[in-house]
């Protein structure tokens, strides 16, 4: 017998699904990494930095949810790859900034485009009804990433 959705018992068997769901789903992207180069750590540490632009290391720490030191491990690893650089900072000396450099965004770009050309193909196996299905929760299922 399947739980009415509407109730609290109906909502968090909702919540263990898609949970589960999201899980798989992220574990199939992930294998599609280029030459899984980077731990999703990095991965998400340079994504960040591309897409605010320059950070310090304690914003991307913030940003990340990461402790201060973890984050210099990462930044330094990524440097030494030469998918960051450090600069200045233009107004405090005592700091430095953190910044994508072109490898970095040439691997974010490779990283995107196999990962969005497995999903394609998955989706285009899809029926036309699943796919509206899709459509119809994307914009909810982002809002809830973003919560």
């Amino acid at each position: 017998m399947l739980t009415n959705p509407s109730t609290p018992r109906g909502d968090a068997a909702l919540a263990s699904a898609l949970r589960v769901s999201l899980a798989r789903l992220n574990r199939r992207l992930r294998k599609q990494a280029v030459g899984h180069v980077l731990t999703p750590t990095q991965l998400a540490t340079l994504s960040s930095v591309e897409r605010n632009g320059s950070m310090t290391p304690g914003e991307l720490a913030d940003q990340e949810k990461v402790q201060p030191p973890s984050m210099t491990r990462v930044i330094a690893n990524l440097e030494e790859r030469g998918l960051v650089a450090r600069s200045p900072h233009p107004n405090d000396r005592r700091q430095v900034t953190v910044s994508v450099t072109e490898a970095g965004a040439e691997l974010l770009k490779e990283e995107r485009r196999l990962k969005e050309a497995w999903l394609h193909q998955r989706i285009k196996e899809l029926t036309a009804e699943e796919r509206a299905s899709l459509r119809a929760a994307a914009p909810v299922l982002e809002k809830l990433s973003m919560m």
